[in-house]
């Protein structure tokens, strides 16, 4: 799941998904009741007013996010290349398939996607066909054991995980089908980015898409749910054709370096890289034969981790 924003945009916008199929880039989150946010809330629509606009248009998705030089996928083929992870490759939250069908196209693996939205896997199958889609949710997800030999969790996906127990499911997901020394390479936003800076939360950001004479805007308000460790976000379109106004609601969890080393090692993982930049949506983008920075501080984080042969099985 996958066009997104380039740095410094709010959090990721792949339509990414371990979430019910209505809470992609947008709506509701995880089934896990989240307790309420402790700094000031917008509005909340009524409920069953929850839409996803790009979720439900994967095609003015892709208009809104490009990426004419599949940045990401090549990103992703690189690190996989590194740390020489076979050919069998899960792409959780896939999104459009936009990044799969590159890495089965161009790199030649056989690739799995994986999305909760129904939508996103119908438009992939059709737009990105090659690797195998299907819909499922990314702390319940079930192929054969050992079925594949690195994961992917591009643009934020495994921060659709909201509690501590949505990350231990997917961890314990990924612990049941990655072959001995697996990886797992995932990028998305950096929680200890939010330490003392509010640059991204300080106004609404506004956008906007054009597809076939029509212009949609998009208003973007962040905020930090503290209780939740949750970035939260709220975001309206309109557009210029008439149609009544339609507002998102999404959230991430906020994850900090330590936290996320430390949810690995209990699950059985070793960090082997863990950096802020380059990547796919950092600003300068990755560009090929660019090295990893030595810091994790800036708003987009990368890691890569392997599943210690020894620690397997435990979901």
């Amino acid at each position: 799941m996958t066009p997104r924003p380039a740095s410094p945009q709010p959090a990721s916008p792949r339509p990414a998904s371990l979430q019910p199929a209505s809470t992609r880039p947008g709506t509701a989150s995880p089934a896990s009741p989240q307790p309420a946010p402790a700094g000031p809330v917008p509005p909340q629509p009524p409920p069953g007013e929850h839409r996803n606009l790009l979720t439900d248009d994967p095609e003015l998705y892709e208009l809104r996010f490009p990426d004419p030089g599949f940045t990401a996928a090549r990103w992703a083929e690189s690190v996989l290349r590194e740390y020489g992870a076979g050919p069998d490759v899960l792409d959780l939250g896939c999104g459009t398939g936009r990044d799969a069908e590159w890495l089965h196209r161009a790199a030649g693996r056989s690739v799995t996607g994986l999305d909760s939205s129904a939508t996103m896997i119908g438009y992939a199958r059709t737009r990105h066909p090659g690797p195998a889609y299907h819909v499922g949710d990314m702390r319940t997800f079930h192929f054969a054991p050992d079925r594949f030999d690195a994961a992917l969790c591009l643009d934020s996906a495994l921060l659709y995980c909201h509690t501590n127990e949505d990350l231990d499911a997917l961890l314990g997901r990924l612990g049941r089908h990655l072959r001995p020394g697996g990886l797992l390479v995932a990028e998305m936003r950096n929680g200890a980015f939010f330490l003392g800076r509010t640059e991204l939360l300080d106004a609404p950001r506004v956008d906007t898409v054009t597809r076939d004479g029509v212009t949609h805007t998009s208003h973007t308000t962040l905020w930090i749910d503290r209780a939740g460790q949750l970035l939260r976000r709220t975001r309206t379109w309109t557009s210029d054709d008439g149609a009544a106004p339609v507002e998102q609601h999404s959230a991430w969890r906020l994850l900090f370096p330590q936290e996320l080393r430390h949810l690995l090692a209990a699950h059985g993982f070793t960090v082997l890289a863990l950096y802020d930049r380059p990547g796919p949506r950092t600003e300068p983008p990755w560009t090929d034969g660019d090295r990893p920075a030595d810091s994790a501080d800036e708003d987009r984080i990368h890691l890569v981790a392997r599943l210690d042969p020894r620690a397997r099985k435990r979901s």
